[in-house]
């Protein structure tokens, strides 16, 4: 999955109309116009399309987790980071305060079967001997499972 398609797929997920997702990416000090949104928002075959970078796209989420659980007290605004999908899904679970039940219960709602064991393999430091990388099919479950949740469809 691309930045771009993660960046569509929450915005429906949220059902969020553009006047929002400029909210949630100011919550970061993030600037952004309604013209470099849209061509973040546009399908890759369309001449405007631009790629939605791992910056632009954590300061998103990062913009959400603020959105929905506010900046802890004394805390700075987070640093953008390089993204991968264990981060986007980290990132995602924090904003949504989920624990490990839940995350199975969405994923169960997309047809997708985890263990306990596996899932907390996604969450741990890359250098433990028992990390595992999250492919795109699990983080596109969880997204099509959020949708579900929240959506109702």
């Amino acid at each position: 999955m691309n930045n771009n398609d993660i960046l569509r797929r929450l915005r429906f997920v949220f059902d969020y109309n553009d006047a929002k997702i400029l909210d949630v990416f100011a919550h970061t000090g993030a600037k952004m116009t309604n013209v470099e949104l849209h061509h973040l928002l546009r399908k890759e075959d369309d001449k405007q399309f631009v790629p939605c970078v791992d910056l632009v796209l954590c300061r998103f989420l990062d913009g959400i987790i603020i959105e929905k659980r506010g900046l802890r007290e004394g805390a700075d605004l987070p640093k953008p980071t390089k993204l991968n999908n264990n981060l986007i899904l980290k990132k995602l679970r924090i904003a949504l305060e989920l624990k490990e039940q839940d995350i199975i219960d969405v994923l169960l709602l997309a047809d997708l079967r985890v263990s306990k064991g596996e899932l907390g393999a996604f969450f741990r430091n890359p250098q433990h001997k028992n990390f595992k990388p999250c492919g795109d099919q699990v983080l596109r479950n969880f997204i099509k499972g959020l949708s579900l949740k929240y959506q109702g469809k």
